[in-house]
């Protein structure tokens, strides 16, 4: 068979395959040329949903006149020179394939001018790379590209293309998106010759914030924690959304890479290990979020369409994102600002709250809460556990070999004296108990409703968790040792990590080609399925370079503990106990949000009550 080369037409079309998909995929290339270019202003104009006409202007440095033809030809860029260049890449294109490869599928015009010209240069292509010959044309400084017929010559690609509405929705969310990485660019978008939107140049914190607002609504901004961190040459700045704001889709998480927006699995695992006991069950959290890394250190060439990137430290990124976003949500407190909770959040969490209040209740005359010894049933709690629980054997090691001293003193009310200060305090004083389960307090501006139970719960489970993690993990010889079959790579892992492993709790041996033996496991996971938690830890390795696991399992059967030893619904709780309860909320970190993410409390101010009476109208 004989071997021919391929014609440049079909070559750029066979690039365009990778780089040009809809409509929206043609604007991400061109506005990426705009950023590079240095504009301040960029206008975006489409019709029939950008399947007709795409026009994108910028007041950037243009194109000089000679290079005009160079532009539209494959692999030709100003971006990169040399292979040290690519290794840091500082601008959002540099593969000096999108012009190409658009124009292959498209009837092309690229106009530009560059300053200190008399006139602007057009030049109109189609993808064959000939007769381009500049032409003048009367155009400011700055560049036009108009992208017109999409896939014209490729009457199979333009079958796949949606309805006009649906192509116009992913054009619309992407500049939205490219809107949030640049706020010293001012973006507008028309469709069919009407105005979307206009954003102007975003300098002042107020002004950044009025463009999320008007892209995420307001309700974003106040129920988001804003966030600052540096450490290791790395820094995360933007706004994270409080658990209880959260999402039953992907919608709402933007996150850049040094301006680049990505979607990365490493950034999506750390997030989500920050959220990981503050979100409620089968909920997605809310941000936009800006790393900012020294560009060596990430591998932007990674994906065709630079959706993807590669950190060469994975680990340290990994590490780092997570203990930013932990520490920002733990720090979050009840303050005197009131809470907001989003109606979708609280509908996902009502079925919840009636589970607590279907607990057995204790006697009236009971002088203190005991941990409950009754049969409890995992799929009752809105986070399952995939390991089998035995609560009563649990509880029974946790307050043995962890901490007695913490069981014991969450079993005793402690009261305090009331002043009058209080009412200056976040949670304010405490007024009753309704229906033995939410503790209603007043507060210098207005009220405040807290589920006894859900908030106990929380105060308890981080108690729990500091006592069980600032002594060494207890461990427990294995009576019968545990056989673990696993592959060979799996087997060589285990074997260099026994330290970490042992560090954990674990006493593992490696015998065998593919097999390893546990010895010894942490006492807190007594009668779990250790076979499969050390295989699953292992594959995180494997995967990620770490596992939190282990950690993850303690966490939950902690929790289920603390559920079990915190105060039961319809439990009546005197005023010294209520307030002695408020003031550990106010102390403890999370205590937003019990341990299966649902709200703690709730605020209502002097001026809602107003409205809810008329007050005033």
């Amino acid at each position: 068979m004989r071997i021919y080369a391929l014609p440049p037409q079909l070559v750029n079309q066979i690039a365009a395959g990778e780089v040009v998909e809809r409509p929206a995929s043609v604007i991400k290339e061109l506005v990426e040329n705009c950023f590079d270019a240095g504009s301040s202003s960029i206008l975006v104009e489409v019709e029939q949903g950008g399947a007709r006409l795409i026009k994108i202007r910028d007041n950037g440095c243009g194109i000089e006149k000679e290079d005009l033809p160079l532009a539209l030809s494959r692999h030709a860029t100003s971006k990169i020179q040399s292979l040290q260049d690519l290794e840091q890449v500082m601008t959002m294109g540099f593969r000096g394939e999108a012009l190409p490869s658009i124009s292959s599928v498209s009837r092309l015009t690229l106009i530009s001018r560059v300053a200190g010209e008399d006139c602007a240069w057009r030049v109109q292509a189609d993808g064959t790379e000939e007769e381009l010959d500049p032409q003048p044309d009367p155009h400011p400084l700055g560049t036009t590209i108009e992208v017109c017929d999409l896939f014209y010559n490729t009457p199979a690609r333009r079958k796949f293309l949606k309805s006009d509405k649906t192509e116009f929705t992913h054009i619309e969310t992407l500049l939205k998106r490219m809107a949030l990485s640049r706020f010293d660019v001012a973006f507008e978008l028309k469709h069919n010759q009407r105005e979307i939107f206009n954003f102007k140049i975003a300098q002042t914190q107020a002004e950044k914030e009025q463009r999320i607002a008007h892209i995420f609504g307001s309700a974003f901004l106040e129920n988001s924690v804003p966030l600052d961190f540096s450490a290791s040459g790395m820094r995360l700045h933007g706004w994270v959304g409080l658990p209880t704001f959260s999402r039953s889709q992907q919608d709402m998480q933007y996150f850049y890479v040094n301006g680049r927006l990505v979607k990365d699995r490493l950034v999506s695992h750390a997030i989500k290990q920050a959220y990981q006991d503050v979100l409620y069950h089968g909920r997605h959290p809310v941000y936009v979020l800006y790393l900012e890394l020294d560009p060596s250190f990430v591998d932007v060439n990674a994906h065709p369409q630079k959706l993807e990137v590669r950190f060469r430290e994975g680990r340290t990124v990994h590490d780092f994102l997570f203990k930013a976003l932990h520490r920002s949500l733990a720090d979050v407190r009840p303050q005197a600002s009131e809470p907001k909770v989003d109606s979708e959040a609280m509908d996902m969490a009502r079925p919840a709250v009636q589970t607590v209040v279907d607990f057995q209740p204790l006697p009236a005359t009971e002088a203190k809460p005991t941990i409950a010894r009754q049969s409890y049933q995992p799929s009752a709690s809105p986070r399952q556990s995939a390991l089998p629980l035995n609560v009563d054997a649990q509880i029974e090691a946790y307050t043995k070999l962890v901490a007695p001293s913490v069981a014991s003193d969450i079993q005793e009310p402690r009261v305090s004296n009331i002043s009058s200060t209080e009412l200056e305090l976040p949670l304010g004083y405490a007024v009753a108990h309704l229906h033995d389960v939410y503790i209603l307090t007043e507060t210098k501006n207005g009220i405040v409703l807290v589920d006894a139970h859900a908030a106990h719960e929380r105060v308890t489970y981080e108690r729990f968790k500091t006592q069980y993690h600032q002594g060494s993990v207890p461990s427990q010889p294995l009576l019968l040792p545990v056989q673990v079959r696993v592959n060979s790579a799996e087997a060589d892992l285990a074997d260099d990590q026994q330290a970490f492993f042992m560090s954990l709790g674990f006493e593992l041996n490696r015998m065998g080609e593919e097999m390893i033996v546990i010895r010894a496991i942490p006492a807190l996971l007594s009668g779990t399925d250790v076979a499969l938690l050390v295989k699953d830890v292992l594959a995180d390795i494997i995967e990620h370079g770490m596992s939190q696991r282990v950690e993850q399992s303690c966490n939950e059967i902690l929790s289920t503990i603390a559920c079990h030893g915190s105060v039961r619904a319809n439990r009546r709780l005197s005023v010294p106990e209520m307030n002695v309860l408020l003031r550990d909320m106010e102390k403890t970190e999370r205590s937003g949000q019990c341990n299966h993410g649902r709200p703690t409390w709730v605020e209502l101010s002097k001026k809602e009550l107003d409205k809810l009476f008329l007050r005033g109208q």
